[in-house]
């Protein structure tokens, strides 16, 4: 069970136990209030001034505070569905947060940032069943994007956008091509990857003028090992040099941008447009380096 659902079953009966409150329950507990107010003064009336009490006034006020009081079982329900709402409301709607659980974004996501998605930017989308409510903007080349995985759609994963709906995609001896078009790619200081305890080439890729990162290992062959059966795979040719996909109408081509080490479409397939959460955007925090905070490209 994932948490959006956890989280609408738990918006449901806090909901459910906030309406019967203001409906039904709080009109019983104010008819107790003034009943055990009235029995108070009744009694007050019986035994005279001379034995009344004499902070009456802050008795009637807890007697009243009392009854009016939730129940447990309503505290712990109709008290806090406003703030149940209000948490299922952002993060179905506005921003998701997630963690970084592994290394195939390096170097521009590392493993422990804990980043915010936007969940609008593509179009609404009610939660659970993932149906799109309004169209929003179409996904662009080099959009970091997390999605719910293809194999298994309780899985969140998070790539970058290379092919679009209609591209042709070619990754051969660690050359990415777009419609023909080799992507410009510019060498820069090698990088530490601490996940493979080694160094990596790295270069600035540019798609469409978007500028990131990404690394190439030397020592892993180009062509693909593993690739699945997936969905569309005649689409693709996979040879010695590596792989060349035609992506299909309303799907996507998705990259980690750590080349040699990511799980993405060159060995699962391509990714539904049903599929899409939202555009990552910023991290917000980690906690072995708070210098990551801020956003990204």
């Amino acid at each position: 069970m994932n948490f959006a659902l956890i989280l609408l079953i738990l918006v449901v009966v806090t909901g459910i136990a906030w309406v019967l409150d203001k409906l039904m329950f709080v009109k019983h507990r104010r008819r107790a209030a003034d009943a055990a107010v009235a029995e108070f003064d009744r009694q007050q009336e019986r035994v005279g001034e001379r034995f009344a009490d004499e902070n009456a006034g802050e008795t009637r006020a807890r007697l009243r505070s009392e009854a009016l009081r939730q129940p447990w079982w309503l505290e712990y329900t109709a008290s806090f569905f406003p703030v149940i709402l209000a948490v299922f409301v952002v993060r179905s709607f506005i921003v998701e947060p997630f963690k970084i659980p592994s290394g195939s974004m390096v170097p521009t996501l590392l493993v422990g940032d804990f980043i915010l998605v936007n969940k609008y930017e593509y179009g609404l989308r009610l939660p659970i069943t993932n149906t799109k409510l309004t169209q929003g903007k179409p996904l662009t080349r080099g959009d970091v994007v997390v999605f719910r995985y293809p194999k298994d759609e309780s899985v969140d994963y998070i790539k970058r956008v290379i092919g679009l709906p209609g591209d042709t995609v070619a990754y051969e001896n660690k050359q990415l091509t777009i419609n023909g078009k080799p992507v410009p790619e510019t060498p820069q200081a090698d990088y530490f990857d601490d996940e493979r305890i080694g160094y990596a080439k790295q270069f600035v890729e540019d798609l469409d003028g978007r500028k990131n990162a990404i690394l190439n290992n030397p020592q892993v062959p180009p062509f693909v090992i593993g690739a699945d059966d997936f969905p569309f795979r005649d689409n693709c040719v996979y040879n010695a040099q590596g792989v060349t996909c035609k992506v299909p109408p309303g799907h996507y081509f998705m990259m980690g941008d750590n080349r040699d080490n990511s799980a993405d479409s060159r060995y699962w397939g391509f990714v539904p447009d049903k599929n899409i959460v939202g555009r990552a955007f910023f991290i917000w925090m980690n906690f072995s380096n708070l210098k990551r905070i801020g956003s990204f490209q």
